[in-house]
């Protein structure tokens, strides 16, 4: 399962890096946002509130809802995870919960 968003440095495709977690709040999804020409892949966390979503959802789900809104927030996403990578030795985790909903 793979889903494609184009940026301004190109398309990239959005693959699960790793199966979901779920904890008893929010469920955890390790995303690979990879140059469709293999050039670059940045790796992300993304937690999302359960009370945002009715079902779990399988990470095909989640993705396909988190497309536009990466598309749109790419650049920033992009920069913030690559920094944090670099300076802190970790994945940056992007949350969304009751006070910040995002796509969901």
């Amino acid at each position: 399962m793979s889903a494609e968003i184009v940026t301004g440095r190109g398309v990239y495709r959005l693959l699960p890096a790793a199966p979901l977690e779920f904890t008893n709040s929010s469920i955890l999804l390790t995303l690979a946002m990879e140059r469709a020409d293999g050039i670059e892949r940045i790796v992300t966390r993304w937690r999302i509130a359960r009370i945002l979503v009715n079902e779990p959802p399988g990470a095909e789900v989640i993705v396909e809802r988190l497309k536009e809104w990466l598309a749109r927030e790419f650049e920033s996403t992009r920069e913030a995870a690559l920094k944090t990578i670099r300076t802190e030795k970790r994945l940056y985790e992007l949350t969304f919960d009751e006070a910040n909903p995002g796509p969901f």
